[in-house]
């Protein structure tokens, strides 16, 4: 993750765009697994889920290290968590706004919008 942040994060959400990438990363949030225990549920090659992992170690979120015969595939947390706490942020700003415009339309003087006021007194 040593590209600019917007980079990164442009890579990382575009990786996350698939259904079985996604499904992958939560996956590996209970433990690293191998292509092949990751790819058992699905009804496609080993090699088209190498594929998507590899999708997913280009943008940072999982990393392959090699044990005797096996290369387990590790989500990396960190990267989640960056991604979570943009989110967080933009959304904070996004309620911050809300909170504002309603504040702002609380303090408006009421008015009937139903066109049943009788404004000018014809009534009485």
């Amino acid at each position: 993750m040593t590209d600019p942040p917007d980079e990164w994060l442009s890579r990382a959400f575009a990786a996350l765009s698939d259904p079985v990438r996604r499904d992958i990363i939560a996956r590996l949030t209970v433990g690293d697994a191998t292509v092949s225990d990751l790819a058992a549920p699905y009804d496609m090659s080993l090699q088209a889920v190498s594929k998507h992992v590899k999708v997913l170690a280009d943008a940072g979120l999982v990393s392959q290290r090699k044990e005797a015969q096996r290369r387990p595939v590790h989500l990396e947390s960190r990267a989640l968590a960056e991604m979570t706490g943009w989110i967080e942020r933009h959304q904070q700003r996004a309620e911050q706004r809300m909170t504002r415009l309603e504040e702002v339309l609380a303090d408006l003087p009421s008015s009937d919008t139903t066109g049943t006021s009788d404004t000018h007194g014809a009534g009485q």
